[in-house]
């Protein structure tokens, strides 16, 4: 049991982790602070908005009567179940893969916890500029996001690290 957390790439759990807590606290600290829709200005293309997101992704199906709710609630906890089995299955030595899994896997936990206690995504992130206005989202979003462009930034390697390694050593 214990190789299975030193020897795969469960081991970046502790980041999943890490960015599951910034995420909740950040979400919380704006519920307490914030009433809904209320936007603080921080930067001339950046405000803290609160919104509160039945839909997905850019409100998608957003003014739906309710059972988006139970439909994304659904489609987080498999995909959860899907990185932590790709975790689990990931060798120690796939570092960017690992660490791509380890951060959609926050950012679909975040949201899900979201989705299950509230019925709904907490967003607050709140981007604009040069005449256009980016949808409201969260550290969760933005966990899912970075792990995803980790994970195709890692397909175009092709091993390169393996292939060092293994000409080192050779």
């Amino acid at each position: 049991m214990k190789s299975l957390f030193t020897e795969t790439g469960l081991r970046w759990l502790w980041l999943t982790i890490i960015c599951l807590v910034a995420d909740q606290v950040s979400k919380q600290l704006v519920v307490s602070n914030m009433d809904l829709y209320q936007s603080i200005n921080i930067l001339p293309f950046f405000n803290f908005t609160y919104m509160q997101n039945p839909g997905a992704a850019f409100s998608f199906l957003a003014d739906q009567g309710g059972w988006q709710r139970w439909f994304f609630t659904a489609i987080a906890a498999i995909a959860s179940i899907v990185f932590i089995v790709w975790l689990a299955k990931t060798p120690k030595q796939q570092s960017m893969l690992s660490v791509a899994f380890a951060l959609m896997l926050s950012g679909a936990v975040g949201n899900l916890i979201d989705r299950v206690l509230f019925g709904y995504v907490i967003d607050f992130l709140d981007f604009y500029g040069f005449g256009y206005h980016f949808p409201a989202f969260n550290i969760a979003d933005s966990m899912i996001f970075i792990g995803a462009a980790l994970m195709i930034f890692d397909s175009f390697k092709n091993g390169e690290p393996d292939n060092k390694a293994t000409k080192i050593n050779s």
